[in-house]
């Protein structure tokens, strides 16, 4: 079957039985272009013509005669239809193969990759190493079966899994501080020396609304087994804060020896400084022109703060439902269900340290902790690794996860959604009026703050 112009043809050339009856069709075939339907058409009736025409007993000039007829009716190059005879040479026959590309087993199945997404929508989209160890604890620690495959994954392709689950739909101006002489506390960055109980202080907001002031989050974290422990206040004045973090330091399992925040107020005042020496703890704040004497606090500021309770505002008065969620659900999570990176310090031979994060080190705070040399020395009077223990291992961090998920959900639901009014539609010549004031008002401004003055001066 064939396609001349625009017209479709059906081709019978069972009667062209002589070499000379083929040269008088290539003859009268000049300018007519045939294109048959598919690849197996051509293969049979290739095959046909050369057993027609015992191809291979004809001579040399015969046989370029037969190929060009093939040629002409296939549309094939002079490689393909040499192709086709050479192949006929060797087998007797044409067999037209399917190309068929090479493909790689899949290792992942789809219900693996569903245990993948639903780990990365319980803990928020952790980094790689950190799920790939809460999917070895799902296997290895709590002894989950389903997740023995996905569990193997590497971290390089997780990301790769991760980004087909979400294809397939399973997933300003900053201005320097005036610096001011505070008689209270240390300026020096604590040196745990591998030991724990060196805190890290910091508050993150929750917005403002029509001049409202939000709650205020209180977040503490130890320096070396970044433990972390999290708190809500409805001011951060002395009233609210003292007594909150008195009980936020008793918290910790273990003996907190150092306290570091930074130069704000709410912390760099008399009434924090009298409880520290009380509870004989050292009290230290950040230095000048060294940015990052709070960075492990203010990082978990938006890794886990931000991550967990948002941006949006939340009234004042709900500080109290916030802190049972926080004592109930957030703060168990963060220290016994979520890991984190943890930096191996090398010293090179000039002096300079430099930090890698080995998977190796990829532990829950809890695990960190244990994992201290003689680490029962460090424990707070009363509290047990077998207590800790306990909590630890009462649930798998996923069934944790979802627990905490529906608490915040219900927690949210009770919150009503800020509103704000619809700003007041005005005039287009009051709304004119106003913008040539403010351009003239501006210019007066300019005129009176920017001498006239040139470089020669």
């Amino acid at each position: 079957m064939s396609i001349i112009g625009a017209m479709r043809l059906d081709m019978d050339d069972t009667r062209v039985e002589t070499i000379e009856q083929v040269r008088q069709f290539m003859e009268g075939s000049h300018g007519i272009e045939f294109k048959p339907d598919c690849r197996e058409e051509k293969y049979e009736w290739a095959e046909l013509v050369l057993v027609r025409f015992r191809y291979l007993k004809l001579g040399r000039e015969d046989k370029g005669v037969v190929r060009e007829y093939i040629m002409k009716v296939t549309d094939y190059s002079r490689a393909q239809a040499s192709r086709l005879i050479g192949e006929y040479k060797v087998q007797g026959h044409l067999q037209c193969v399917e190309y068929r590309r090479h493909c790689f087993p899949a290792k992942y199945t789809p219900a693996d990759m569903a245990l993948l997404a639903r780990t990365d929508e319980l803990h928020d989209y952790l980094s790689g190493p950190a799920t790939k160890r809460i999917l070895e604890r799902e296997y290895q620690v709590y002894g989950h079966q389903e997740f023995k495959n996905i569990s193997g994954i590497s971290v390089a392709h997780l990301y790769n899994v991760r980004k087909r689950n979400l294809r397939l739909g399973l997933g300003t101006t900053c201005t320097r501080t005036r610096p001011v002489a505070v008689p209270i506390g240390e300026r020096a960055a604590p040196d745990p020396k591998g030991a724990p109980g060196y805190i890290r202080v910091d508050t993150v907001h929750q917005g403002d609304l029509d001049g409202q002031k939000g709650v205020y989050h209180i977040n503490a974290v130890d320096q070396v087994t970044q433990w972390e422990v999290v708190a809500s206040v409805q001011r951060i004045s002395e009233s609210h804060l003292v007594p909150v973090l008195e009980i936020m330091l008793a918290t910790f399992p273990f003996v907190v020896r150092g306290f570091h925040s930074d130069n704000g107020s709410e912390f760099v005042n008399r009434s924090v400084a009298r409880m520290l020496n009380r509870l004989l703890i050292r009290f230290t704040k950040c230095r000048p022109r060294h940015s990052n004497d709070n960075g492990l606090v203010e990082s978990k500021n938006a890794a886990v703060v931000r991550k967990h309770l948002g941006y949006a505002h939340i009234p004042q008065t709900f500080s109290a439902q916030l802190n049972v969620y926080n004592t109930g659900f957030l703060n168990l999570y963060i220290n016994f269900h979520r890991p984190c990176f943890f930096p191996v310090a090398t010293v090179d031979a000039k002096g300079k340290v430099k930090k890698t994060y080995p998977y190796q080190e990829v532990k829950t705070p809890y695990e960190r902790l244990k994992s201290l040399p003689n680490a029962e020395q460090y424990l707070a009077p009363g509290v047990t690794f077998g207590e800790l223990d306990a909590i630890a291992h009462r649930m798998s961090d996923n069934e944790f996860a979802e627990r905490m998920v529906k608490a915040r959900s219900d927690l949210f639901s009770d919150i009503p959604a800020p509103t704000r009014p619809p700003p007041q539609a005005q005039p287009y010549q009051l709304i004119h009026s106003l913008n040539k004031e403010r351009k003239s008002s501006k210019k007066k401004e300019m005129a009176t703050a920017i001498p006239s003055v040139s470089f020669l001066d």
